[in-house]
C-alpha cells in the first residue's frame, strides 16, 4: 500500500473510508422510482459496502420534491447500505444539464433534507456554488466528495496531482478523480500520481480510477497505490470499465490475500 501522512478517514453508516481494503461502491442507474427500488433490492442482494445513485439518469430530476422522496425511498430499501448523491452533468460524462445555480441548489436540498449519506460534487463547476454546497453539506454533516471526470484523456501526473490537492484545499472530506486512458503509459500516469498524491499530499481519502477496459487495473489496485475506493457494477454500469460487483470483491481479496493489502 501506497504510504504517507496520516488519513482523516470518512465513516458512513459504519463504513470507513480511508482505511483497510478499498470500499466497492455499486451505482443505481434506473431511470424511474420502479426501476431503483428493483435494482436497490439486487444491490442489497450483492452487499457492496456503498450505493451510488446516478440521479442526472432520473426522468424526474426537474422535480425536487420527487428526487428527495426517491432519495428517502431508496435508503428504506437499501437495508443500511450508506447512499452517495451523485448528480453527474453532460461536461463530465453524465446526463444532466443544469447550470450552476440549480447544480448547486439540487444537492444542498438534498443535504438539507437528510436523506443521503453523502454527496458528490464537481468541483469545477462555479467556485461560490461548489463553496456553497460544501458548507451546507458541513453544517448538517454530509462528507462530500469533490470530483473530476476528464473523458478526453489522461492529464499529465502533476496536473493530476494538482487537480486533487485543489479538491483537498476546497475542503472536501474524499477527492476523486476519474481519466480515460488511451495507452498502458496513461494507465501508469494515473497510477504514480495517486502514489504521489497519497505519499506526498494526501491527507484525507483519494478515489482514483482510469476508466475503460484499458484502466481496469486501477480499479482493482487501488490499495496499492492509495485509492480508497472502486465501483463496481450490478447490472447496468455506471462508467466504462466496471466490472460485477461479485467479480470486484473476488479480486480484490484475492489482491489481500497476496499481500497487496499488507500496511
Amino acid at each position: 500500500m501506497a504510504t504517507g501522512r496520516a488519513i482523516k478517514t470518512v465513516t458512513v453508516g459504519g463504513v470507513t473510508i480511508g482505511e483497510g481494503a478499498p470500499k466497492v461502491i455499486a451505482p443505481l442507474t434506473g431511470g424511474t422510482s420502479e426501476e431503483l427500488y428493483a435494482q436497490a433490492e439486487a444491490v442489497v442482494a450483492a452487499r457492496p459496502d456503498l450505493a451510488e445513485w446516478r440521479v442526472d439518469l432520473f426522468s424526474d430530476l426537474a422535480d425536487s420534491n420527487a428526487v428527495t422522496s426517491t432519495a428517502r425511498a431508496l435508503v428504506n430499501r437499501l437495508a443500511g447500505i450508506p447512499l452517495l448523491f451523485t448528480c453527474r452533468t453532460r461536461a463530465e460524462g453524465g446526463r444532466a444539464e443544469l447550470d450552476d445555480e440549480a447544480y448547486g441548489e439540487l444537492n444542498a436540498s438534498l443535504v438539507r433534507s437528510a436523506a443521503v449519506d453523502l454527496v458528490d460534487v464537481e468541483y469545477r463547476r462555479s467556485r461560490p456554488v461548489v463553496e456553497r454546497v460544501l458548507r451546507t453539506a458541513h453544517e448538517h454533516g454530509v462528507p462530500v466528495v469533490a470530483s473530476n471526470h476528464d473523458f478526453d484523456g489522461t492529464p499529465p501526473k502533476d496536473e493530476i496531482v494538482a487537480r486533487l490537492r485543489e479538491m483537498q484545499e476546497l475542503g472536501a472530506d474524499i477527492c476523486k478523480i476519474a481519466v480515460m486512458p488511451h495507452s498502458a503509459a496513461d494507465v501508469l500516469t494515473l497510477l504514480d500520481a495517486t502514489r504521489a498524491m497519497r505519499e506526498e499530499h494526501a491527507d484525507r481519502p483519494l478515489i482514483t480510477m482510469a476508466m475503460g477496459g484499458l484502466g481496469l487495473v486501477s480499479r482493482l489496485s487501488g490499495r496499492v497505490f492509495g485509492s480508497a475506493a472502486t465501483f463496481g457494477a450490478v447490472g447496468a454500469a455506471s462508467a466504462p470499465g466496471q466490472i460485477d460487483v461479485a467479480e470486484l470483491r473476488g479480486a480484490l481479496e484475492l489482491l489481500d490475500r497476496g499481500g497487496a493489502g499488507a500496511d
